[in-house]
């Protein structure tokens, strides 16, 4: 189906499920759970030719870690979706009201956006998690996925629709871009009239791309250059287990670390032992003082303080102080999430104060900048805007408000 098409039978779609009762929508989320389960060889079947493809065309050992699917990760999806449906709908919640001196009752009430799309790349199990999502939210969704998780998407949402058939609702509610080409995205970022809400997930480019060309409303979801400082006053024990969980747990997601700031004062000692607790092996690159106590490691470039790089390298540097390190991080990173290390109430309070990001830490791995970790079972992505929604955009930042104003003949 074409994305015109696509986006007209979504536009037609959102009503039905903006109307649709909590019962039914976590019926579909319940079936889908269990369709999940219950086709997990036709899905892993078809992410092994995604996973082919890839190989051949040279993706990193990370990037084709971020779009394998195995038991596992179909299992965990299918929980997600469990403790999705045990969540409080959002749609119809009274977020507040009021009676006027002229007795006009006014209320403010939560509703559906309409129709959601999102862009995004190779990790198919953002199909479920948004679908899944807009569908309890009481929204249309068109998923638009690249080409190197195109045959595990169709067979996801295959999945979905027969979930939203077998709970009575059109399986127009989810519809799937299967035109991978470039002009497929432009020509969705241009559906004024047909999209309510935007949202890219990926790389900068894929950002950059989306926030330039789009003619709809669109969410800005950040690019993860995170990072974490590990202070003069830091358990340099916990930080070697803290910053080897960020980078190596999982390196092409959003939330892994990117890069690595050390006070001055336990540079020397913290750089060793940070090199030798990776449970991976590592690339790092550092300023002059992180070369120095790290013989024959790489020095850092200019753009290296800015990257992602999605993949076992990390960017080293040693500072002076807490502020240095604030300055560096609200300079360089993408204001998604940074973490200090410190046991020092006063730098830990100007650290979580000062640094401008979705999400900031206090002795913790960053790779809990997370939907599910948050709570909210599942995000369509990690939003580093300011306006509409911060950080794991869940059920509630799907929703918008209009106000309900009862009255008995009042005149102005």
């Amino acid at each position: 189906m074409k994305v015109l098409d696509l986006a007209i039978a979504a536009k037609k779609s959102s009503i039905e499920i903006a109307h649709a009762d909590s019962k039914t929508k976590d019926g579909v989320l319940l079936s889908l759970a269990k369709g999940l389960v219950d086709n997990s060889e036709k899905i892993i079947s078809a992410n092994r030719t995604d996973i082919e493809f890839a190989k051949k065309n040279s993706l990193s050992e990370a990037m084709i870690e971020r779009l394998t699917l195995d038991d596992k990760r179909i299992r965990d999806m299918a929980n997600s979706l469990i403790e999705l449906a045990s969540l409080p709908d959002p749609v119809g919640k009274i977020i507040n009201g009021s009676t006027r001196p002229n007795g006009l009752v006014i209320a403010k009430k939560q509703v559906p956006l309409g129709v959601v799309a999102l862009i995004y790349e190779s990790r198919p199990n953002v199909t479920v998690d948004s679908a899944s999502l807009c569908i309890k939210s009481g929204n249309a969704v068109i998923l638009r996925g690249g080409k190197e998780a195109i045959n595990s998407n169709i067979e996801l949402v295959r999945i979905i629709k027969e979930a939203l058939s077998a709970n009575g609702l059109s399986e127009d509610i989810v519809g799937l871009v299967t035109d991978t080409s470039r002009d497929s995205s432009i020509e969705l970022m241009g559906l004024s009239g047909y999209v309510d809400l935007l949202i890219p997930r990926g790389g900068k480019a894929l950002i950059e791309a989306t926030v330039k060309n789009a003619k709809v409303p669109v969410i800005e979801t950040g690019a993860g250059n995170c990072h974490i400082y590990v202070d003069e006053f830091a358990d340099l024990e916990m930080s070697t287990i803290v910053v080897n969980n960020a980078k190596t747990q999982r390196p092409s997601v959003c939330n892994a670390v990117e890069t690595v700031l050390v006070h001055e004062k336990v540079a020397e000692r913290f750089l060793k032992m940070m090199a030798e607790g990776f449970t991976h092996e590592v690339e790092l690159r550092g300023d002059l003082a992180a070369t120095t106590i790290l013989k024959g490691i790489k020095t850092a470039t200019d753009e290296d303080w800015y990257t992602e790089y999605n993949d076992y390298i990390l960017t080293v540097g040693v500072v002076s102080c807490v502020e240095e390190a604030c300055e560096i991080i609200n300079r360089c990173g993408t204001r998604h999430s940074d973490a200090i290390m410190t046991e020092n109430v006063k730098n830990a309070e100007y650290f979580l104060e000062n640094v401008d990001s979705s999400a900031v830490y206090l002795n913790a791995s960053t790779r809990f900048t997370d939907g599910g970790e948050f709570g909210m079972s599942a995000e369509m992505g990690i939003s580093t805007d300011k306006l509409h929604v911060r950080g794991p955009i869940g059920l509630d930042a799907l929703t918008t408000t209009k106000f309900i104003v009862l009255g008995k003949g009042q005149i102005r």
